[in-house]
This record gives structure tokens, C-alpha cells and sequence, in this order.
């Protein structure tokens, strides 16, 4: 099987934002409602962090169970891991997600400002400053044959499909504008050059977006 390179569950508003602005300790998506834009993923039976029976099944669960499928690391921009900005002033910062993070991978940061790798639970995380190329090469090699992800934040996602490197993406759009923030298009169809586009609605109101490679 090929060693694929991926983007998945990555949300977006209904007029091409996948954020907002203001990133604060607070508020990790900006002025972006989280409940509106990610309250699909939550409401599933397979969601990483459900700690109670029940939950939607369908295509929005179907959705949150590829999203750790074959993935053997993953790819993030700093602003994912925190809102942190220039050097680090000291390594107590350790990311959003407590002491056991989703991912249960190795994790490659994306920043000009480097620190030590640490391990959380079943997540190592490191901190490279590289190119896309550099850092998806080191990724691969600690996947140990299975699939990448690109966790975004957009920046990131831009930047390795300015690249070309991504092979199939999945894309969650909400019913919610934003108006203003990180833009990730201007319309989906616009990477149709490179890409089919599959867009299905789901009854929990987001249009789910599966592109792969033509």
C-alpha cells in the first residue's frame, strides 16, 4: 500500500475560513464559535474524547473513525499547538489537549523556534524547523510505513498544498460564516485542477468535502 499524505476532519466556515482571528489561551480558534463549527465531530458515537454510551452514527462517525485510520504521525503548525508567538520564554506549555492528546502518534511542529521533543501519554511531540518536503520526509520515516496527517492549522494545510504533497483531503464545512480570519479558499472548486471533488451533506448540517488526487 502507498504511503498516503492526508488531511482529515479539517473544518471550515461556509465562506472558506479554518479560523478566526484573536487566537488567545481562551479562545484556541480566535473569534470562531467552536460549537458551531465542530459540534458534528462531538456529537459522534466515535469521538476520541467521548466519555459517555451513545452518539450519532452515519456519515459524520464515519468521518471522526477515519481520522486515526492507518495514521502513523502527524504534521501541525504552531498555532495548532498553542498561541504562543516568537521564542519560547519557557517549555511548560505542552499543547491544548492534556495529559493524554488524541493523536497517539508522533507529532512534527512546524515552528522557527525549536525546543526539546517531549512525550505525552501515547503522543511524542517534536518541533522542527523545516520546509514541507524536510518535515514530511522526517514524518514518513516515523510512521513506520502508514499514512501522514496535515492537522492545519490553514497555514500548514496551505503550505504543503502549495507544495503538492497532499494526496487526499477531507474537509468539514459548517453552516456558519466567519467573515474574517485564516482563509483556506475562496471556493473548494478552485482545486479541481488537481483534485476530484466529492461534496456530501450530512443531516447534522455540515457538507463533507472528500478530494483525492486525479
Amino acid at each position: 500500500m502507498p504511503q498516503l499524505v492526508r488531511v482529515h476532519n479539517f473544518n471550515v466556515s461556509s465562506d472558506g475560513y479554518g479560523a478566526g482571528t484573536g487566537q488567545s489561551l481562551e479562545r484556541p480558534f480566535g473569534h470562531a464559535d467552536p460549537e458551531a463549527m465542530f459540534s458534528w465531530a462531538g456529537a459522534t458515537a466515535s469521538w476520541v474524547n467521548r466519555t459517555e454510551p451513545g452518539g450519532t452514527r452515519g456519515l459524520d462517525d464515519y468521518c471522526t473513525r477515519e481520522f486515526a485510520r492507518n495514521i502513523g504521525a502527524e504534521i501541525m503548525g504552531r498555532n495548532k499547538f498553542g498561541p504562543q508567538r516568537g521564542p519560547w520564554e519557557n517549555y511548560e506549555w505542552q499543547g491544548w489537549w492534556g495529559e493524554e492528546p488524541p493523536f497517539r502518534t508522533p507529532v512534527f511542529v512546524l515552528t522557527h523556534h525549536e525546543r526539546p521533543s517531549f512525550t505525552l501519554g501515547e503522543t511524542t511531540f517534536h518541533f522542527l524547523n523545516a520546509s514541507p518536503q524536510d518535515a514530511l520526509k522526517q514524518a514518513k520515516a516515523a510512521a513506520d510505513g502508514k499514512d501522514v496527517r496535515i492537522g492545519g492549522g490553514v497555514a500548514t494545510v496551505r503550505a504543503f498544498l502549495d507544495a503538492d504533497l497532499i494526496d487526499t483531503m477531507h474537509f468539514a464545512v459548517a453552516p456558519v460564516e466567519l467573515a474574517h480570519g485564516e482563509r483556506l479558499w475562496d471556493s473548494p472548486d478552485h482545486l479541481q485542477d488537481r483534485f476530484h471533488l466529492e461534496k456530501i451533506p450530512s443531516p447534522s448540517g455540515v457538507v463533507h468535502h472528500f478530494f483525492w488526487r486525479r
